[in-house]
């Protein structure tokens, strides 16, 4: 009777460990289509993809070690006991079902996710949980995401077909190979427990080692998928489950809450020398007061952020196909910079830099939570001199909190999709951008009736996906992704026109920068320029026409613009006046990674991986990292005070 007994315990240790193996090669698929999607990036790569291929497994088997974890649990307890029955498989069936649908879904997801962001899936995507409507719209209604959404249905269809099969094969040699003892227990110890134990302890210990990846005092890390200098062949080994799980657990760890980047005194003394400052007591340690020189110019002032806008995608920059012309005449008619940077590669980093002069601290959202920060910044100091100040979106007003966040930092009016008629919302991101600017001059030409001058911010959406291209729009390019280009740059030079037919026009400062730049024309670099390199042109009556090569970043444009009108306030950020004051390098991150920059050096830092990057760019021929030396302690020093500093600031509520 033991002897069946024991074959009835195999038989159900049989289906967890089948369904491992199968989800292994499923998630072995998941990552020869994301190479297949990242194979224009790797062409000409030295390094071999093998070396990626076998981390990428020993990730997955991490993962599947910790989902297996609760079936061998539950099997060593029904062997102990010695009472079998049917819909034990059917448990252990569901369990491995229902997990491995999650898990797929991660790595699934993970394909166009790096396609877009050029990092792997992390803790960030749960800033648009909050969004279900928006989300479920991105992901559904981009045409280019289609097949993963497919490739996600066929994954968990077949894993559940391969469960049923093979959970009713074991039934069925359950069920006959001995009905009486899957019928009864066994109270005394006897051999079967003994034999029960020796196959049970074994494989417990084997999934222990499995979840920790690896012998040793520490469990398996991010870095461990690192072996060469590209950036897509590192991350090409890591599990995206793995990531957001690990992601997700560090953000809650009490010394993850902080930015631990360097000393918090040796930050602020070091971006204080740079800045100048000498702070204010009672504000901040970096706070001053400006004090104009003359009366201030009563302009109007519109800040048009572009969705996705990467300086690359320009002619001026070695864009191809002319994407952007009106952008490009713009850049070569305005005060425009070369050498400008966003702080993050989210919208609300851009928003949150541009018009309150604080850089983005990695992934975080500064502008989301019920208890809403206060900042001093462009919109606070303008109405606070009689300007009227405006913002358009074209999505909901509470996306990412921007409605409380920018009421409560010096937007009097926040016109957003619930203002506009539902026939005009073109997805789950609301309207058109040609229609959010058509919408804002009705708005402004009141606004400019009133004598009062106004600030307008527009943020843009159209290049985001879903990419929707509209049919009274006609573009040159084949690809999506170009079209939706075409069509942002031609709503801006539309916008512009119209523009120019109204009274108030000669007395405006128009202001076009990316909120942040996207993935394109990579090198392998762990983060690429075109996330962060953005436009930023000043364009308006009586502004010379320039290109200033001074680097620079969104944390500038409120010093910069303030300073253009000569208007006094105190100041409490990290930006300078780009007029009269010079950075000599210019620092940003992207989610997990941060980075600085200068004429000739790329600086890049992964703290999860705790792995540093340094590139020579001026030499466009050397993609692969050098050994971190001297030349990039500046770089590094930079960065990591700035943040550091700005962590300081806004965890002691010293940002108004």
């Amino acid at each position: 009777m033991g002897i069946h007994r024991m074959k009835h315990f195999l038989l159900l240790l049989s289906l967890p460990l089948g369904a491992h193996v199968v989800a292994l090669l499923l998630m072995g698929l998941h990552r020869v289509v994301f190479f297949a999607s990242q194979s224009s990036e790797l062409q000409g790569v030295a390094e071999s993809a093998v070396p990626a291929y076998v981390r990428g497994l020993w990730f997955d088997n991490v993962v599947g070690c910790y989902v297996l974890a609760v079936p061998l649990v539950l099997c060593l307890l029904v062997g102990i006991a010695g009472i079998y029955r049917l819909w034990q498989l059917r448990v252990l069936s569901l369990w491995m079902g229902v997990a491995y649908a999650a898990v797929f879904m991660a790595t699934v997801a993970n394909i166009p996710y790096f396609g877009y962001f050029g990092k792997t899936l992390n803790s960030s995507i749960w800033q648009w949980s909050a969004y279900p409507e928006q989300t479920a719209g991105m992901l559904f209604g981009e045409a280019s995401w289609t097949g993963y959404v497919v490739l996600y249905a066929v994954s968990v269809t077949l894993y559940a077909a391969f469960l049923r099969v093979w959970r009713r094969l074991l039934e069925r040699r359950m069920a006959f190979s001995h009905p009486e003892v899957a019928q009864a227990g066994g109270r005394r110890w006897d051999v079967r427990h003994t034999a029960t134990l020796a196959v049970s302890l074994p494989l417990a210990a084997l999934c222990v080692l499995g979840m920790r990846g690896r012998l040793g005092y520490n469990p398996i890390k991010v870095s461990q998928a690192y072996y060469c200098q590209n950036a897509v062949l590192n991350q090409a080994g890591l599990n995206a489950a793995f990531c957001l799980l690990q992601t997700t657990l560090d953000d809650q760890r009490s010394e993850n809450r902080t930015l631990r980047l360097m000393d918090e005194g040796e930050a602020l003394a070091l971006v204080k020398g740079w800045l100048g400052r000498e702070g204010m007591e009672g504000v901040s340690p970096l706070a001053r007061r400006v004090v104009p020189e003359g009366e201030a110019l009563r302009r109007n002032i519109v800040v048009v952020l572009m969705e996705s806008m990467s300086a690359k995608l320009m002619e001026r920059f070695g864009g191809e196909g002319k994407l952007t012309p009106v952008l490009d005449s713009l850049y070569r008619a305005g005060l425009s910079f070369s050498n400008f940077y966003s702080t993050g590669t989210h919208t609300n980093h851009g928003l949150y830099a541009t018009l309150y002069g604080f850089p983005s601290i990695m992934k975080r959202n500064a502008m989301k939570g019920s208890n809403i920060p206060q900042y001093s910044g462009l919109p606070t100091v303008l109405r606070e001199r009689g300007w009227q100040t405006l913002f358009f979106m074209t999505h909901e007003s509470q996306y990412d909190n921007m409605n409380a966040f920018l009421r409560t930092n010096g937007y009097e009016e926040v016109f957003a999709q619930e203002d506009y008629p539902r026939e005009k919302i073109a997805n789950h991101f609301g309207v058109a951008d040609d229609y959010l600017f058509e919408y804002a001059l009705r708005v402004l030409d009141e606004r400019a009736s009133k004598g009062r001058p106004f600030l307008a911010t527009l943020l843009t959406i159209s290049n985001h996906p879903p990419y929707v291209v509209q049919p009274y729009f006609h573009p040159r390019s084949k690809e999506v992704e170009k079209q939706i280009v075409e069509y942002a740059d031609w709503s801006i030079g539309r916008f512009m026109e119209e523009a120019a037919r109204r009274p108030w026009f000669d007395n405006m400062i128009f202001v076009f920068l990316g909120d942040h730049g996207k993935k394109l024309g990579e090198r392998g670099y762990e983060l690429e320029e075109s996330f962060n390199h953005i436009p930023f042109i000043i364009y308006g009556k009586g502004i010379k026409s320039e290109e200033r090569t001074d680097f620079a970043g969104q944390i500038d444009v409120t010093p910069t613009l303030l300073g253009m009108l000569g208007v006094g306030y105190v100041q409490n950020n990290f930006g300078i006046d780009l007029m009269r004051e010079h950075r000599p390098m210019m620092f940003y991150s992207a989610d997990n990674v941060v980075a600085a920059r200068n004429d000739s050096l790329l600086y890049v830092y992964n703290p999860d991986a705790k792995r540093e990057f340094c590139y020579d760019i001026s030499r466009p021929e050397v993609f692969s990292p050098q050994p971190f030396s001297s030349a990039f302690a500046p770089l590094r020093q930079y960065v990591f005070a700035n943040l550091q500093a700005a962590e300081s600031l806004v965890q002691s509520g010293q940002t108004k």
